[in-house]
């Protein structure tokens, strides 16, 4: 399993009328804290595109605890439970400032072939990169 902790402070665009987080916008934060996540491990996003795979989401499943409110500093934790294969899913709990976990969500993405818009297998370095976070001793 590999777990990385993204923080955000909440900015006014984020937030309604009422200083709370629009519902929408909690995808990008999935998006953020996935996305740095693996540029940590050493594999930025774009060079994943620029060798022709992409990961567009096949679904994304939430629930609301609490709110997220305007100035304050989320912890966006991206959970990755499985070794990604064709699919790659990833659990994302967002805490608040208190450490209050306020949000869950699922968000499962496909490896597609950049030119034939097709599902394929994991590329073997995203494999190799995962690979030590599922190791059974």
């Amino acid at each position: 399993m590999y777990t990385y902790d993204f923080k955000y402070r909440v900015p006014y665009a984020d937030t309604d009328q009422m200083g709370v987080v629009y519902h929408g916008n909690y995808a990008n934060y999935y998006e953020m804290s996935r996305t740095d996540a693996i540029r940590k491990l050493g594999l930025p996003y774009k060079n994943l595109e620029d060798e022709g795979v992409m990961l567009p989401i096949l679904e994304i499943h939430s629930k609301f605890l609490a709110p997220a409110v305007y100035d304050e500093v989320l912890t966006i934790r991206s959970i990755m439970r499985i070794m990604p294969l064709v699919k790659w899913t990833v659990d994302a709990e967002i805490y608040n400032e208190a450490n209050i976990l306020i949000h869950q969500a699922t968000v499962t993405l496909v490896f597609m072939d950049k030119n034939t818009r097709r599902a394929c297998r994991a590329p073997q370095k995203v494999l190799d990169m995962m690979r030590p976070f599922f190791a059974t001793n």
